[in-house]
């Protein structure tokens, strides 16, 4: 029988290194394979990506094929290298053939076609699907005997092979995904998945209209004054009650008064008549579960209530789509009657006004973690009521004291850091106060 010829010998070692380099870079590619990309082409109708979803169900039979493959091609090119060795050279080569076999293999059929491979896995995983799929079949008894095998002892370890293999995404592990989108998603828009993302850390009251602040009809006043609120008032659903607001009635939308007006028919009476019961809102409810109340109860607004019922605050639909949108106006003082734009750079700004409504809009760094109004920031952070002229510095911003009263203060002036002017305060008036990053996502709304 004639022995194979050195020519031949080369191309059989040649080929099997080539082998060697597909199934090291099939199997780099599928794993590297982006699981979610994969399962947007699957519904897309992609054939290939189908072909390596299918693969990818079960793991296990897939490295066990590349694998058999890899060891297979690799043990016979060590086989015909030591033959070429010993007919050709002698047995004093046999151990350099070895080596430089390594050598080839480490390169060409290992490092170079894995780099490939997990730099573009589409272009490696999608070709290689077609020929691995039938290679799967076509040696299944051999796979499923050298898995059964495998998975007996990972069983033993508390591993299941046929889990899915596709881990869900944690809220963080999304934000990540979004924030590295780059050009992909514009930034408006990667903002805006970032707010209802952080949605579930903040809850109603940390956007709610204060108590002090809500604004709606007394049915004890005199008709002529509820008729100039009525026409006058700036929003278009106001709380109908008794003397105190804790005495609410209804909800009334000022479009089902207006015509009451205008046919001079007007009387509390009707009023009544045409107002919805009032809807309350626990305290501490997250944005994104009221946001889901409120669809559910197809209602716009809620009378927000603490353990013991009594009402605590205001909150809108539109205050939490303000949490994800943003503002809808760009006019400081129509967005926010608490603040007062100076020449000089600073703001004057009321005690009560929203910690997070100043962030979102100003695009200010206030710590909103605790306190949620200006003043309760300032008296926290001085463990008293300051007089006036007192300054402060929280995360870079220079606050000084203008207004108080015996429990609050009342006005303040903020100068961002942008706009910090030197030579800085006194040292006996400037306090500096160091603290945690505030989250930048507020809300307030009518």
């Amino acid at each position: 029988m004639n022995e194979p010829s050195l020519l031949l010998l080369s191309l059989s070692l040649l080929l099997l290194i080539f082998l060697s380099a597909f199934f090291s870079a099939s199997e780099t590619a599928m794993m590297r394979l982006n699981r979610y990309r994969l399962r947007h082409l699957v519904q897309a109708g992609n054939r290939p990506a189908r072909r390596a979803a299918q693969l990818l169900e079960r793991p296990d039979r897939l490295i066990g094929i590349i694998l058999l493959g890899n060891n297979f091609v690799n043990i016979l090119a060590s086989s015909i290298a030591t033959i070429i060795a010993l007919r050709y050279f002698g047995e004093a080569w046999i151990a350099a053939a070895a080596g430089i076999l390594t050598f080839v293999i480490l390169i060409f059929a290992e490092l170079t076609p894995k780099t490939m491979a997990a730099l573009h896995p589409e272009r490696i995983a999608f070709p290689a699907a077609y020929l691995l799929k039938p290679l799967l079949v076509v040696c299944y008894p051999l796979v499923w005997t050298i898995n059964a095998i495998a998975n007996g002892l990972l069983r033993l370890v508390g591993v299941t092979p046929e889990d899915d293999s596709v881990q869900q995404l944690s809220s963080e592990e999304l934000r990540t995904v979004v924030n590295e989108a780059g050009a992909l998603i514009p930034k408006k828009h990667q903002k805006m998945l970032l707010n209802i993302l952080d949605l579930e850390k903040v809850t109603i009251e940390d956007i709610m209209v204060p108590r002090n602040e809500i604004v709606g009809i007394d049915l004890n006043q005199p008709e002529d004054e509820i008729v100039h609120i009525l026409t006058s008032c700036q929003y278009t659903r106001l709380p109908l009650y008794y003397d105190d607001i804790d005495n609410v009635t209804g909800i009334l939308h000022i479009r089902n008064a207006l015509p009451l007006i205008a046919r001079e028919a007007f009387n509390k009476q009707q009023l009544l008549e045409i107002a919805r019961e009032p809807y309350f809102v626990p305290e501490g409810t997250p944005l994104n579960t009221q946001l889901l109340n409120f669809q559910r109860h197809k209602r716009r607004i809620g009378l927000v209530v603490d353990e013991y019922g009594d009402i605590e605050g205001l909150i809108t639909l539109e205050d939490i789509l303000e949490e994800i949108v943003g503002e809808f106006t760009t006019d400081i003082a129509e967005t926010i009657r608490d603040v007062h734009p100076q020449e000089d750079g600073s703001f004057l700004v009321e005690g009560s006004a929203n910690i997070r409504v100043l962030n979102r809009t100003m695009h200010w760094d206030l710590p909103t973690t605790g306190p949620k109004t200006l003043n309760g920031l300032i008296t926290e952070y001085l463990e008293s009521i300051p007089a006036p002229a007192t300054s402060l510095r929280i995360n870079g911003y220079t606050i000084e004291i203008l207004q108080t009263t015996e429990n609050a203060v009342k006005t303040a002036r903020i100068i961002p850091p942008r706009h910090e002017q030197k030579p800085e305060l006194p040292p006996d008036q400037t306090s500096d106060r160091s603290s945690a990053e505030g989250t930048g996502a507020e809300d307030r709304t009518d």
